[in-house]
């Protein structure tokens, strides 16, 4: 494989990976603190829906983008008021979530603009544009290492860069601060942090919240940044690889990137079967290649990553002792 195709591989890992790794840590604070959300998927489409047809009428990416969060943290509110006040199945309120996204979305799009479910293409500042960061141009020349960080490193979106910082900040918030050791200790023992005071409610819907925040920013990048544009299910399960990927990394936030980076290198090997089969020699179906982030979600969630255990209070309501 010669490095150029490689700096391209690597170049559309890292657009790819960016709504997995915005749906990942949001997946990570809701899971954390208890609250199990399959609803990553039905966030993520209709802040794509929101944040496609905002931008349209505005003719700003980052209005949209506003409106992205917006309806994200609708879905948010529900899913929280249904698993946490009124102590609900949490997975099964997610997966009607997505249901009801699947539909409400394509019925949306179609009494606003007629075209099928879609929103007409988006076009100037409608979208994000790509970012040219410092020196790029003046070290593209440089072997290898120019070149990367020309190719690979440099023109990408905001949201591309916002979504590794927010990684980053993860970290710092989960280990480094109050507000984290609560969160992860209302995930694993909620009664402890009741008892020290604390609202496990109060710290669960933060939690969730927060989860609608980071899924309408992967809803928006999906829509104004990746695509010029909101089309029928286009998150394609992104949902739920991004909750395959959390597992894989065992609910922490670093190895939740790498796992995103390797679910998007495959997505980005499925656009390049010339390469791929360059490699092996063979000929392999496009259909296969396509399928490949599928099948490793599917390693994943069968237990071949090694036992991944999940924070102890997820999933279960908590019932404050009397």
């Amino acid at each position: 494989m010669e490095y150029a195709t490689l700096l391209q591989i690597l170049d559309s890992t890292l657009r790819l990976a960016t709504p997995l790794l915005l749906a990942c840590i949001a997946g990570l604070y809701s899971e954390r603190s208890g609250v199990f959300d399959i609803g990553l998927e039905g966030k993520m489409l209709v802040a794509a829906m929101c944040s496609g047809a905002v931008a349209f009428y505005s003719g700003s990416a980052w209005v949209g983008a506003l409106a992205g969060i917006g309806g994200s943290l609708v879905f948010a509110g529900i899913h929280g008021v249904t698993a946490i006040t009124f102590r609900g199945n949490q997975l099964i309120a997610g997966v009607a979530l997505n249901f009801l996204a699947s539909g409400l979305t394509v019925l949306v799009a179609q009494y606003l603009f007629g075209q099928g479910g879609r929103t007409p293409p988006l076009e100037g500042a409608a979208r994000f544009d790509p970012i040219t960061l410092p020196f790029a141009d003046m070290v593209k020349d440089i072997p290898i290492i120019g070149s990367f960080y020309h190719e690979v490193i440099s023109g990408h979106s905001a949201l591309v860069y916002a979504a590794f910082g927010i990684v980053a900040l993860t970290w710092w918030v989960l280990y480094r601060t109050r507000y984290g050791l609560r969160l992860r200790a209302v995930g694993e023992n909620p009664a402890a942090v009741d008892t020290a005071g604390v609202s496990v409610k109060g710290l669960r819907f933060s939690a969730v919240m927060i989860t609608g925040v980071l899924c309408g920013l992967a809803g928006a990048y999906m829509a104004t940044a990746l695509q010029a544009g909101f089309g029928k299910e286009m998150t394609a399960g992104r949902g739920y690889i991004a909750l395959a990927a959390l597992i894989f990394a065992k609910w922490r936030p670093v190895a939740a990137m790498w796992a995103c980076l390797l679910f998007g290198f495959f997505q980005a090997l499925a656009l390049r079967p010339d390469v791929v089969e360059a490699v092996v020699q063979v000929k392999v179906p496009v259909p296969f290649l396509d399928a490949l982030p599928y099948v490793l979600t599917v390693f994943v969630l069968a237990g071949f990553v090694g036992k991944a255990i999940p924070p102890r209070a997820g999933g279960e309501p908590y019932v404050k002792e009397r």
